[in-house]
C-alpha cells in the first residue's frame, strides 16, 4: 500500500504533466487541428496548383498530427482519471481485480490504473491499409526487385512501362538527376521479356546449337559497355582455350 508521502509525490508529478500537456494543446491549437483544413496551417488557399508529391507530404503529416492528438487526449483522459482515483481513495489498486499495482509500475507510469496482467494495451496491432484487401497479386502486395528474382511482368514492371510515357516528376526531384524527361522513370533501363542484355540479340535453335548473333543498337551499346570495362562477357573472361579466336591482341 502507497504511504502518503508516496501518494502525493505522485500527484505532484501527474498535477505537473496535465499542466505541460494542457499549455502544449493550447500553443498549438490542438496540433493545428482547430484551423480547420489543412491548407490553413500551411497558408494555402487550395490544392491545384500543389505537387502531387507535395500534397502528399501534408497529407502524411496532418495524418501525423491526429495521431499525435488522439495521444495526448489519451495520455490527459489517463491522469484525470488517476487524480479522480485518488480523490476516491482507489489510487495504486487495478480497477479490474482490485489488486495492488506494484510500486515500480506507477513509477514508470503513474498515470494507469491498471495492473500490468489486466493493462488495456496488451496487444499490438498488425492492421494494414484497408485498400490492400483489394489489391492482390500481381497488383498488390508484391515486393520491389523480390528477393527471389522474378522475372514475371508484374505491378512494378506495368508501372514502369506506364512510366515510361510521362510522369508528374521531373529531373530535380530524383536524387541522381537524370539527363533527358525518358529517363525520369523507375529504373528506366530496366530489361523488359528478357534477363541478360546479349539475350536480345543472341540466339539458337531448339536445342541449343547454331547459336547467331543478331546485331543491333542493343548488341552495338553491350560491345562498347565490354570494350570500355576491357572484360569479354559481363560475367568475366573466356577461359584461356576459348580466348584467342574471340580477342585480338593490342598492338
Amino acid at each position: 500500500m502507497l504511504t502518503t508521502e508516496q501518494l502525493a509525490g505522485f500527484r505532484l508529478q501527474l498535477l505537473k504533466e496535465k499542466e505541460e500537456i494542457e499549455e502544449r494543446l493550447e500553443q498549438n491549437d490542438h496540433y493545428g487541428l482547430e484551423r480547420g483544413h489543412y491548407h490553413e496551417s500551411m497558408g494555402e488557399l487550395s490544392s491545384i496548383d500543389n505537387h502531387p508529391a507535395d500534397e502528399g507530404t501534408d497529407l502524411y503529416e496532418r495524418e501525423k498530427d491526429i495521431a499525435l492528438n488522439e495521444h495526448t487526449d489519451l495520455q490527459l483522459r489517463n491522469i484525470n482519471k488517476a487524480l479522480s482515483a485518488m480523490e476516491n481513495g482507489t489510487y495504486g489498486k487495478c480497477e479490474v481485480c482490485g489488486k495492488e499495482i506494484s510500486y515500480e509500475r506507477l513509477e514508470a507510469l503513474p498515470n494507469t490504473t491498471f495492473c500490468k496482467e489486466h493493462s488495456p494495451d496488451q496487444v499490438i496491432s498488425h492492421d494494414r491499409p484497408v485498400e490492400e484487401g483489394v489489391l492482390m497479386p500481381p497488383f498488390g502486395k508484391f515486393d520491389m526487385d523480390s528477393k527471389d528474382e522474378n522475372v514475371g511482368f508484374d505491378a512494378e514492371d506495368s508501372w514502369q512501362t506506364v512510366a515510361q510515357w510521362g510522369t508528374s516528376d521531373t529531373p530535380s526531384d530524383l536524387a541522381f538527376p537524370e539527363g533527358h524527361y525518358n529517363d525520369v522513370s523507375n529504373e528506366p533501363d530496366e530489361n523488359e521479356g528478357y534477363v541478360e542484355d546479349f539475350e536480345n540479340f543472341v540466339g539458337n535453335d531448339m536445342y541449343g546449337n547454331n547459336i547467331t548473333v543478331y546485331p543491333n543498337s542493343q548488341h552495338e551499346r553491350y560491345e562498347d559497355q565490354l570494350d570500355e570495362e576491357g572484360i569479354m562477357t559481363s560475367f568475366g573472361d573466356l577461359p584461356a582455350y576459348e580466348k584467342d579466336p574471340y580477342v585480338e591482341e593490342d598492338k
